[in-house]
């Protein structure tokens, strides 16, 4: 699985070129559906060929733009390692992959910008947050959101004390004590640390920090950018010496307190949303009162109207947007004239605007909330709240 940080999707709203190709579908981990994903995506490259081929773009032309979805048809390694949505980005000398924990609903776009909206669950109100399982023995790391949970490899961060320490310096003035058997064996006993001349408890909490304090370092490098919740698992005296080493900036005060040695991902995941949860809904149900609130008055500080809103993104005069998810409204904005033209269907000279309105909110530093069609307040295709009157 990939992580997805806001450095991405600061990436992909700011490339704009001719037939930028968006590829969004629901994935698989295992079993016969994981089986039939490569045949989903090569219906969606078809059909992204058929479209660019529509367009006037010559074959060759649009063999080499595919050319690198094409190779991922063949890498059967790839398609073992999925998540539960993918995402894909083709333009001219780019592509970007991501395996996320989104079931995605088919979708292939293509226009002058990448498709964005569908991604807005992970980074907003849907949720991501982090738990990080602690141990002497384990560190795991999980990235879940409201339904689901996935675990993160850890290449470059220490997953044991013992792993740590002999790596920080193998020839500190310590004794390293281990059990006769493997700690997960019947039997067997964690490594003990103690020092020399010093208390063992306290030279234990001296090598405990050492050893978060190398997990932390690992970290930041892998979440450099990132700042959605992290919620940590573990026995109640670790808790606090973590914190103590810790730089994330958005680790919550509130922990997951017990070993979680013997806890699986689902286990994990049940308790860390429910100290997330409340977090992530506050902040868009603030949005939705705030607009309710604001709507109708003369000020004009709240509109529902799409061409307004896709004007005033453009400004950056959307302080916060709400879209409804799944859904597209098709034109495009002709900025010489600052006018919004609405159209039917999509074609390659026109774009979603309520993406349209998504990304250039984000790019801001706006705030975007999707939210289900049946839920989206207002009379319109979609909700804002302005910086300033428009």
């Amino acid at each position: 699985m990939d992580i997805l940080k806001q450095t991405d999707l600061q990436e992909l709203i700011g490339t704009s070129m001719e037939r930028c190709v968006s590829i969004y579908m629901p994935a698989h981990r295992f079993g016969r559906e994981q089986q039939q994903d490569p045949i989903r995506f090569k219906n969606l490259v078809t059909r992204a060929q058929d479209k660019l081929i529509e367009s006037g773009l010559r074959r060759p032309e649009v063999q080499e733009l595919l050319r690198p979805a094409e190779s991922l048809l063949a890498d059967k390694d790839f398609w073992q390692h999925q998540s539960d949505g993918l995402a894909i980005f083709l333009a001219t000398d780019f592509m970007r992959i991501y395996r996320l924990p989104s079931n995605f609903d088919e979708l292939m776009v293509i226009a002058d910008n990448f498709q964005i909206t569908p991604l807005l669950p992970l980074l907003v109100e849907n949720g991501q947050f982090y738990i990080l399982a602690l141990s002497q023995n384990e560190i795991r790391l999980f990235l879940g959101t409201r339904d689901t949970v996935n675990a993160i490899d850890l290449p470059d961060v220490p997953t044991s004390m013992q792993e740590a320490l002999s790596m920080d310096d193998p020839e500190k003035h310590l004794d390293f004590h281990t059990g006769t058997k493997n700690p997960s064996t019947s039997g067997g006993r964690p490594a003990m640390f103690h020092g020399q001349g010093v208390q063992a408890d306290e030279q234990d909490k001296e090598n405990i920090l050492r050893y978060f304090q190398l997990v932390d370092k690992g970290l930041s490098n892998l979440l450099s950018g990132i700042t959605i919740p992290m919620v940590l698992a573990g026995v109640d005296y670790l808790l606090p010496i973590y914190h103590q080493a810790n730089t994330y900036p958005n680790l919550l005060d509130n922990g997951l307190e017990g070993n979680p040695e013997g806890l699986d991902a689902k286990m994990l995941h049940k308790s860390a949303w429910e100290l997330v949860k409340p977090g992530f809904i506050k902040e868009q149900k603030e949005a939705l009162e705030q607009f309710k609130q604001l709507h109708g008055q003369k000020n004009k500080l709240a509109s529902d109207d799409l061409k307004t809103v896709v004007k005033a993104a453009n400004f950056g005069r959307v302080d916060t947007l709400i879209v409804p998810s799944g859904v597209q409204r098709w034109g495009y904005y002709d900025a010489q004239k600052n006018k919004v033209v609405l159209e039917a269907n999509a074609k390659l000279e026109n774009e979603d605007l309520l993406d349209f309105a998504a990304a250039h909110t984000l790019f801001n530093s706006g705030k975007v909330f999707t939210v289900q069609p049946e839920n989206l307040p207002g009379d319109g295709d979609l909700a804002a709240i302005m910086r300033y009157a428009v």
